[in-house]
């Protein structure tokens, strides 16, 4: 419920105006930063990665059920364009490559909880007055001048998109035939608004390979613009 309240001596019509036109500007700067949020994702990655692996071949490893699934092929080229910027080159078709490449995807939602500040409006009471022309004015109600005001804090539940990205990196060479051994893990979390999986997952492959192979065990936060897609801090 609105709390209503006295106050002589405000300024006049044109000032109330002012501040209201000054509200609008702060709100549509502030719904303009929101839409701008860049894309951020956390990434891990461990690695024992081969000193001779530049030139060799690689392959990607597909379910019996997912061979002619679109949607993985889709997200195999973006990964395949990495590979070959760190000097990895495609088998041809149906050799296994030196490396194998496991690709898994996946999201899933969470709700989180947080303190998000009220803010009140408050209206106020314009006597009537005359103008130095003789006209009178009634008295109106009119948005406090000085906004909104703080009255304290809820507790607020938001429901997160958590996507996600896996890559593994498998090495024929040295092991058991048929049983390649692991030398590159990487992880790549979203966690935000809504977005279609098909649009995160090139950030995600190019969030994973940024630094290549990168130091064991550190978590790293990569964000992209938004609106370029370029990278803009790590």
């Amino acid at each position: 419920m609105k709390q209503l309240f006295r106050l002589q001596g405000l300024p006049g019509i044109n000032a109330l105006k002012s501040w209201g036109r000054l509200g609008m500007i702060l709100l549509a700067t502030a719904l303009l930063a929101a839409c701008a949020s860049p894309i951020t994702a956390k990434v891990t990655s461990f690695n024992q990665w081969p000193a001779d692996a530049a030139g060799a071949t690689f392959s990607f490893i597909r379910p019996a059920d997912n061979l002619n699934d679109l949607e993985q092929q889709a997200y195999e080229g973006y990964v395949q364009v990495q590979l070959e910027k760190i000097g990895l080159k495609r088998a041809a078709k149906g050799q296994v490559g030196r490396f194998q490449v496991d690709i898994v995807t996946g999201s899933t939602t969470r709700d989180r909880k947080y303190r998000e500040a009220v803010y009140q409006d408050y209206y106020v009471y314009r006597p009537p007055y005359r103008d130095a022309a003789g006209n009178v004015f009634p008295g109106f109600w009119a948005p406090d001048p000085f906004g909104s005001r703080y009255v304290g804090d809820r507790e607020v539940t938001r429901t997160l998109q958590v996507s996600n990205l896996r890559l593994r990196l498998l090495d024929s060479q040295g092991s058991t035939p048929g049983k390649p051994h692991a030398v590159f893990e990487s992880r790549a979390v979203y966690e935000g608004d809504n977005e279609d999986l098909p649009d995160l997952v090139p950030y995600l492959v190019r969030a994973v390979f940024d630094g290549f192979p990168g130091q064991n065990g550190r978590v790293r936060t990569v964000k992209f613009d938004s609106k370029t897609g370029a990278m803009v801090s790590q």
